[in-house]
């Protein structure tokens, strides 16, 4: 009888340690990192030839921080980011896109400029981006451009 007792124990304390052995971090690992995608992209038609803005939306449903730290066009010579406060404009090198939140760039906020324009696009058109980020691969973006006087909250 004793023997089977001793069996039982050390059946039941290798069992628990199988268990433990699965709660590491390998099974877990797709929560501790940014996932990353964009909605709601657009470009008001430029009214100058050599600028405009953009807007989107970056959602991270990941466990993770990441960083936007640039931006690239086919239709710009280049593209800057800016945050809007009290009516001030700042240029930034890198915006943060905490872990499941949102990084919102829309119209008196935090906006692209795509300076340098190589042509003017016209609406209908789309501009392919590149976004770059600290620690995720970088995403392409196809950004429709929309009338000048666009407003995403009424579709016009």
């Amino acid at each position: 009888m004793r023997r089977r007792s001793t069996v039982l124990t050390t059946a039941a304390a290798l069992a628990g340690a199988l268990a433990l052995a699965g709660c590491g971090s390998g099974s877990d690992a797709g929560s501790s990192k940014a996932e990353l995608s964009v909605s709601a992209p657009y470009m008001p038609q430029p009214v100058s030839a050599d600028m405009a803005a953009g807007f989107l939306t970056i959602t991270n449903k990941g466990g993770a921080q990441d960083e936007l730290t640039s931006v690239t066009s086919d239709v710009a010579g280049q593209v800057t980011m800016h945050s809007t406060m009290g009516g001030a404009m700042q240029e930034k090198s890198s915006f943060a896109i905490p872990a499941h939140g949102q990084l919102v760039f829309k119209s008196g906020g935090n906006h692209l400029m795509f300076e340098k324009l190589k042509r003017k696009p016209d609406q209908g058109q789309k501009v392919t981006l590149k976004l770059t980020f600290a620690r995720s691969g970088p995403l392409t973006v196809e950004m429709p451009v929309k009338s000048a006087t666009y407003n995403p909250s009424t579709g016009h």
